[in-house]
């Protein structure tokens, strides 16, 4: 018995076209991809090695390996741009997980008039780039910048409050999604406890979609950490830069750009990233299966 089972195991078994038909090419297609994206990883990764500085002529990979380039980086201003851009990245993320948190709450916990429509509305505006509107985010910089000198161009107040005014949208649906798998029990209880709103979302609810907040806070930081245009518009002076801005600023000129340095800075940029994705991961899956299971 245990021998024809196992015969009729392996007859099962895809072999030969069969195999190649529905499981063969996604090996080959999963290969082609790791190569097509590792491949500029690692050009960049042995151009901020190469001594000569150039990336023009770098046939072979790694055919001088020299770490001058990212000697040099610290001496320039990438190391403000860099604390730059955490700052900037890290308020925006941390605003961002709170504004989409306390919205999504409202509306999947709470019945008003215009909850319909304002959830619309939030559709409708995530589908225009905030980047549209940077003429417009210009002008209003100046105008608050005359006002608020705070708030002026230049400051990274300013960048971190129009990052924030877009927050909203997708942001709030993505949590939105997620509030509604938490039971509505919860709350009663909780109220029949006398626990208050305040009490039950600070005390109970952010607790329960951590994972959401983690994947909110991930995407927020990515995006801003690496937005270029609206800072560009905001940021005026160099020792205010971003990475984004200052490794634009470097790549800018194509005959005399330091591409030693700007293939190192790219490196060094990306490690925070990939860091801190590595340490969230636990709760991308969780996160964002979690919130399109009850909408």
């Amino acid at each position: 018995m245990a021998r024809k089972l196992a015969n009729g195991d392996n007859d099962t078994r895809l072999r030969g076209g069969r195999w190649w038909a529905q499981v063969g090419w996604k090996h080959v297609f999963a290969v082609v991809v790791i190569v097509y994206c590792v491949l500029p990883i690692l050009y960049v990764l042995s151009a901020s090695l190469n001594p000569g500085g150039t990336l023009t002529g770098s046939n072979r990979l790694f055919r001088a390996i020299s770490s001058v380039h990212y000697e040099r980086l610290f001496t320039t201003d990438f190391t403000k741009w860099m604390i730059n851009s955490f700052y900037v990245s890290s308020v925006t993320a941390v605003g961002t997980v709170l504004m989409g948190a306390a919205a999504a709450y409202a509306f999947s916990r709470f019945r008003f008039k215009g909850r319909r429509g304002g959830l619309t509305a939030l559709l409708i505006i995530q589908m225009f780039p905030q980047m549209l509107a940077f003429i417009a985010i210009f002008l209003l910089a100046l105008t608050l910048g005359e006002i608020f000198p705070a708030l002026g161009i230049g400051s990274h107040l300013q960048l971190i409050a129009v990052y924030l005014g877009g927050a909203l949208g997708a942001n709030t649906f993505l949590m939105y999604g997620f509030f509604n798998t938490i039971p509505m029990d919860i709350d009663e209880a909780a109220r029949i406890d006398g626990a208050t709103h305040a009490q039950i979302f600070w005390g109970i609810i952010m607790r329960l979609v951590t994972p959401i907040l983690a994947v909110v806070g991930l995407l927020s930081f990515v995006g801003s950490y690496g937005e270029f245009i609206l800072a560009k518009v905001i940021l005026a002076r160099p020792e205010n830069y971003t990475l984004a801005v200052g490794l634009y600023v470097w790549g800018s000129d194509e005959r005399n750009a330091p591409w030693g340095l700007f293939a190192a800075g790219a490196v060094i940029a990306a490690i925070p990233i990939i860091l801190l994705f590595m340490y969230l991961q636990k709760y991308i899956v969780s996160g964002l299966t979690a919130g399109g299971v009850k909408g």
